[in-house]
């Protein structure tokens, strides 16, 4: 099998995250996503997308009443945009990766209003001391594992003090049409007094403001 020097496999890459964008450029808005992608983004932003379907990220879905299944932090790493997620484990997900994975290639991005002068050298220190952690597919609000947007929402909090969005008691959501899931999942009763820091939840915060 033929094997690629790195330079021209950054450069295939390269061909095909323009692809991408001219493909979104035509489905969605043109006016806006361009703009984006090429000069509007900023360290900090926090992106949401809707992962592939399947039993999880339809409960997920359901249970949030939302398109939203995944969320993650976007950064800078040796020069290069990536989201600083938890998918799998907690990890930094190059941008254009990090887009081919969502349904139809849709992502929104909300930011801060108000961020400290030194907040992307506080949230990289905060997110460090997560790398590794496995995804916690049980949603619980310890450290042992972490999901997407419980990353999100500690490292916002721990790194700048700013708390974005209500932690909500997982009984008043949607979860009675998923319970067989939900109990499969816990090997037990619904855990209904959890407490849980969902994808839509922090867009809900009026501290932030969808700007994409």
């Amino acid at each position: 099998m033929k094997c690629f020097p790195k330079s021209r496999l950054g450069k295939i890459r390269f061909v095909l995250l323009l692809f991408l964008l001219l493909a979104a450029w035509i489905v969605y808005r043109p006016d806006r996503v361009g703009l984006y992608l090429l000069s509007a983004k900023r360290e900090g932003d926090i992106l949401f997308q809707s992962l592939p379907r399947g039993p999880l990220v339809d409960a997920i879905e359901g249970v949030t009443q939302s398109p939203w299944s995944h969320c993650g932090i976007l950064l800078k790493e040796d020069g290069r945009w990536v989201v600083a997620e938890s998918i799998g484990h907690v990890r930094y997900t190059p941008l254009y990766d990090w887009m081919l994975r969502g349904r139809r290639f849709r992502v929104e991005s909300y930011r801060l209003r108000h961020l400290p002068e030194d907040f992307r050298e506080r949230l990289v220190a905060q997110v460090e001391l997560l790398l590794g952690k496995f995804y916690d597919i049980r949603y619980a609000p310890e450290d042992d594992e972490i999901y997407c947007s419980e990353l999100v929402y500690k490292v916002y909090d721990r790194g700048l003090g700013i708390k974005i969005g209500e932690w909500e008691r997982f009984g008043d959501l949607n979860w009675k049409p998923f319970e067989a899931f939900i109990r499969e999942i816990e090997n037990g009763p619904v855990p209904l007094e959890r407490p849980m820091i969902t994808p839509v939840g922090l867009t809900r915060s009026a501290l932030v403001e969808k700007v994409f």
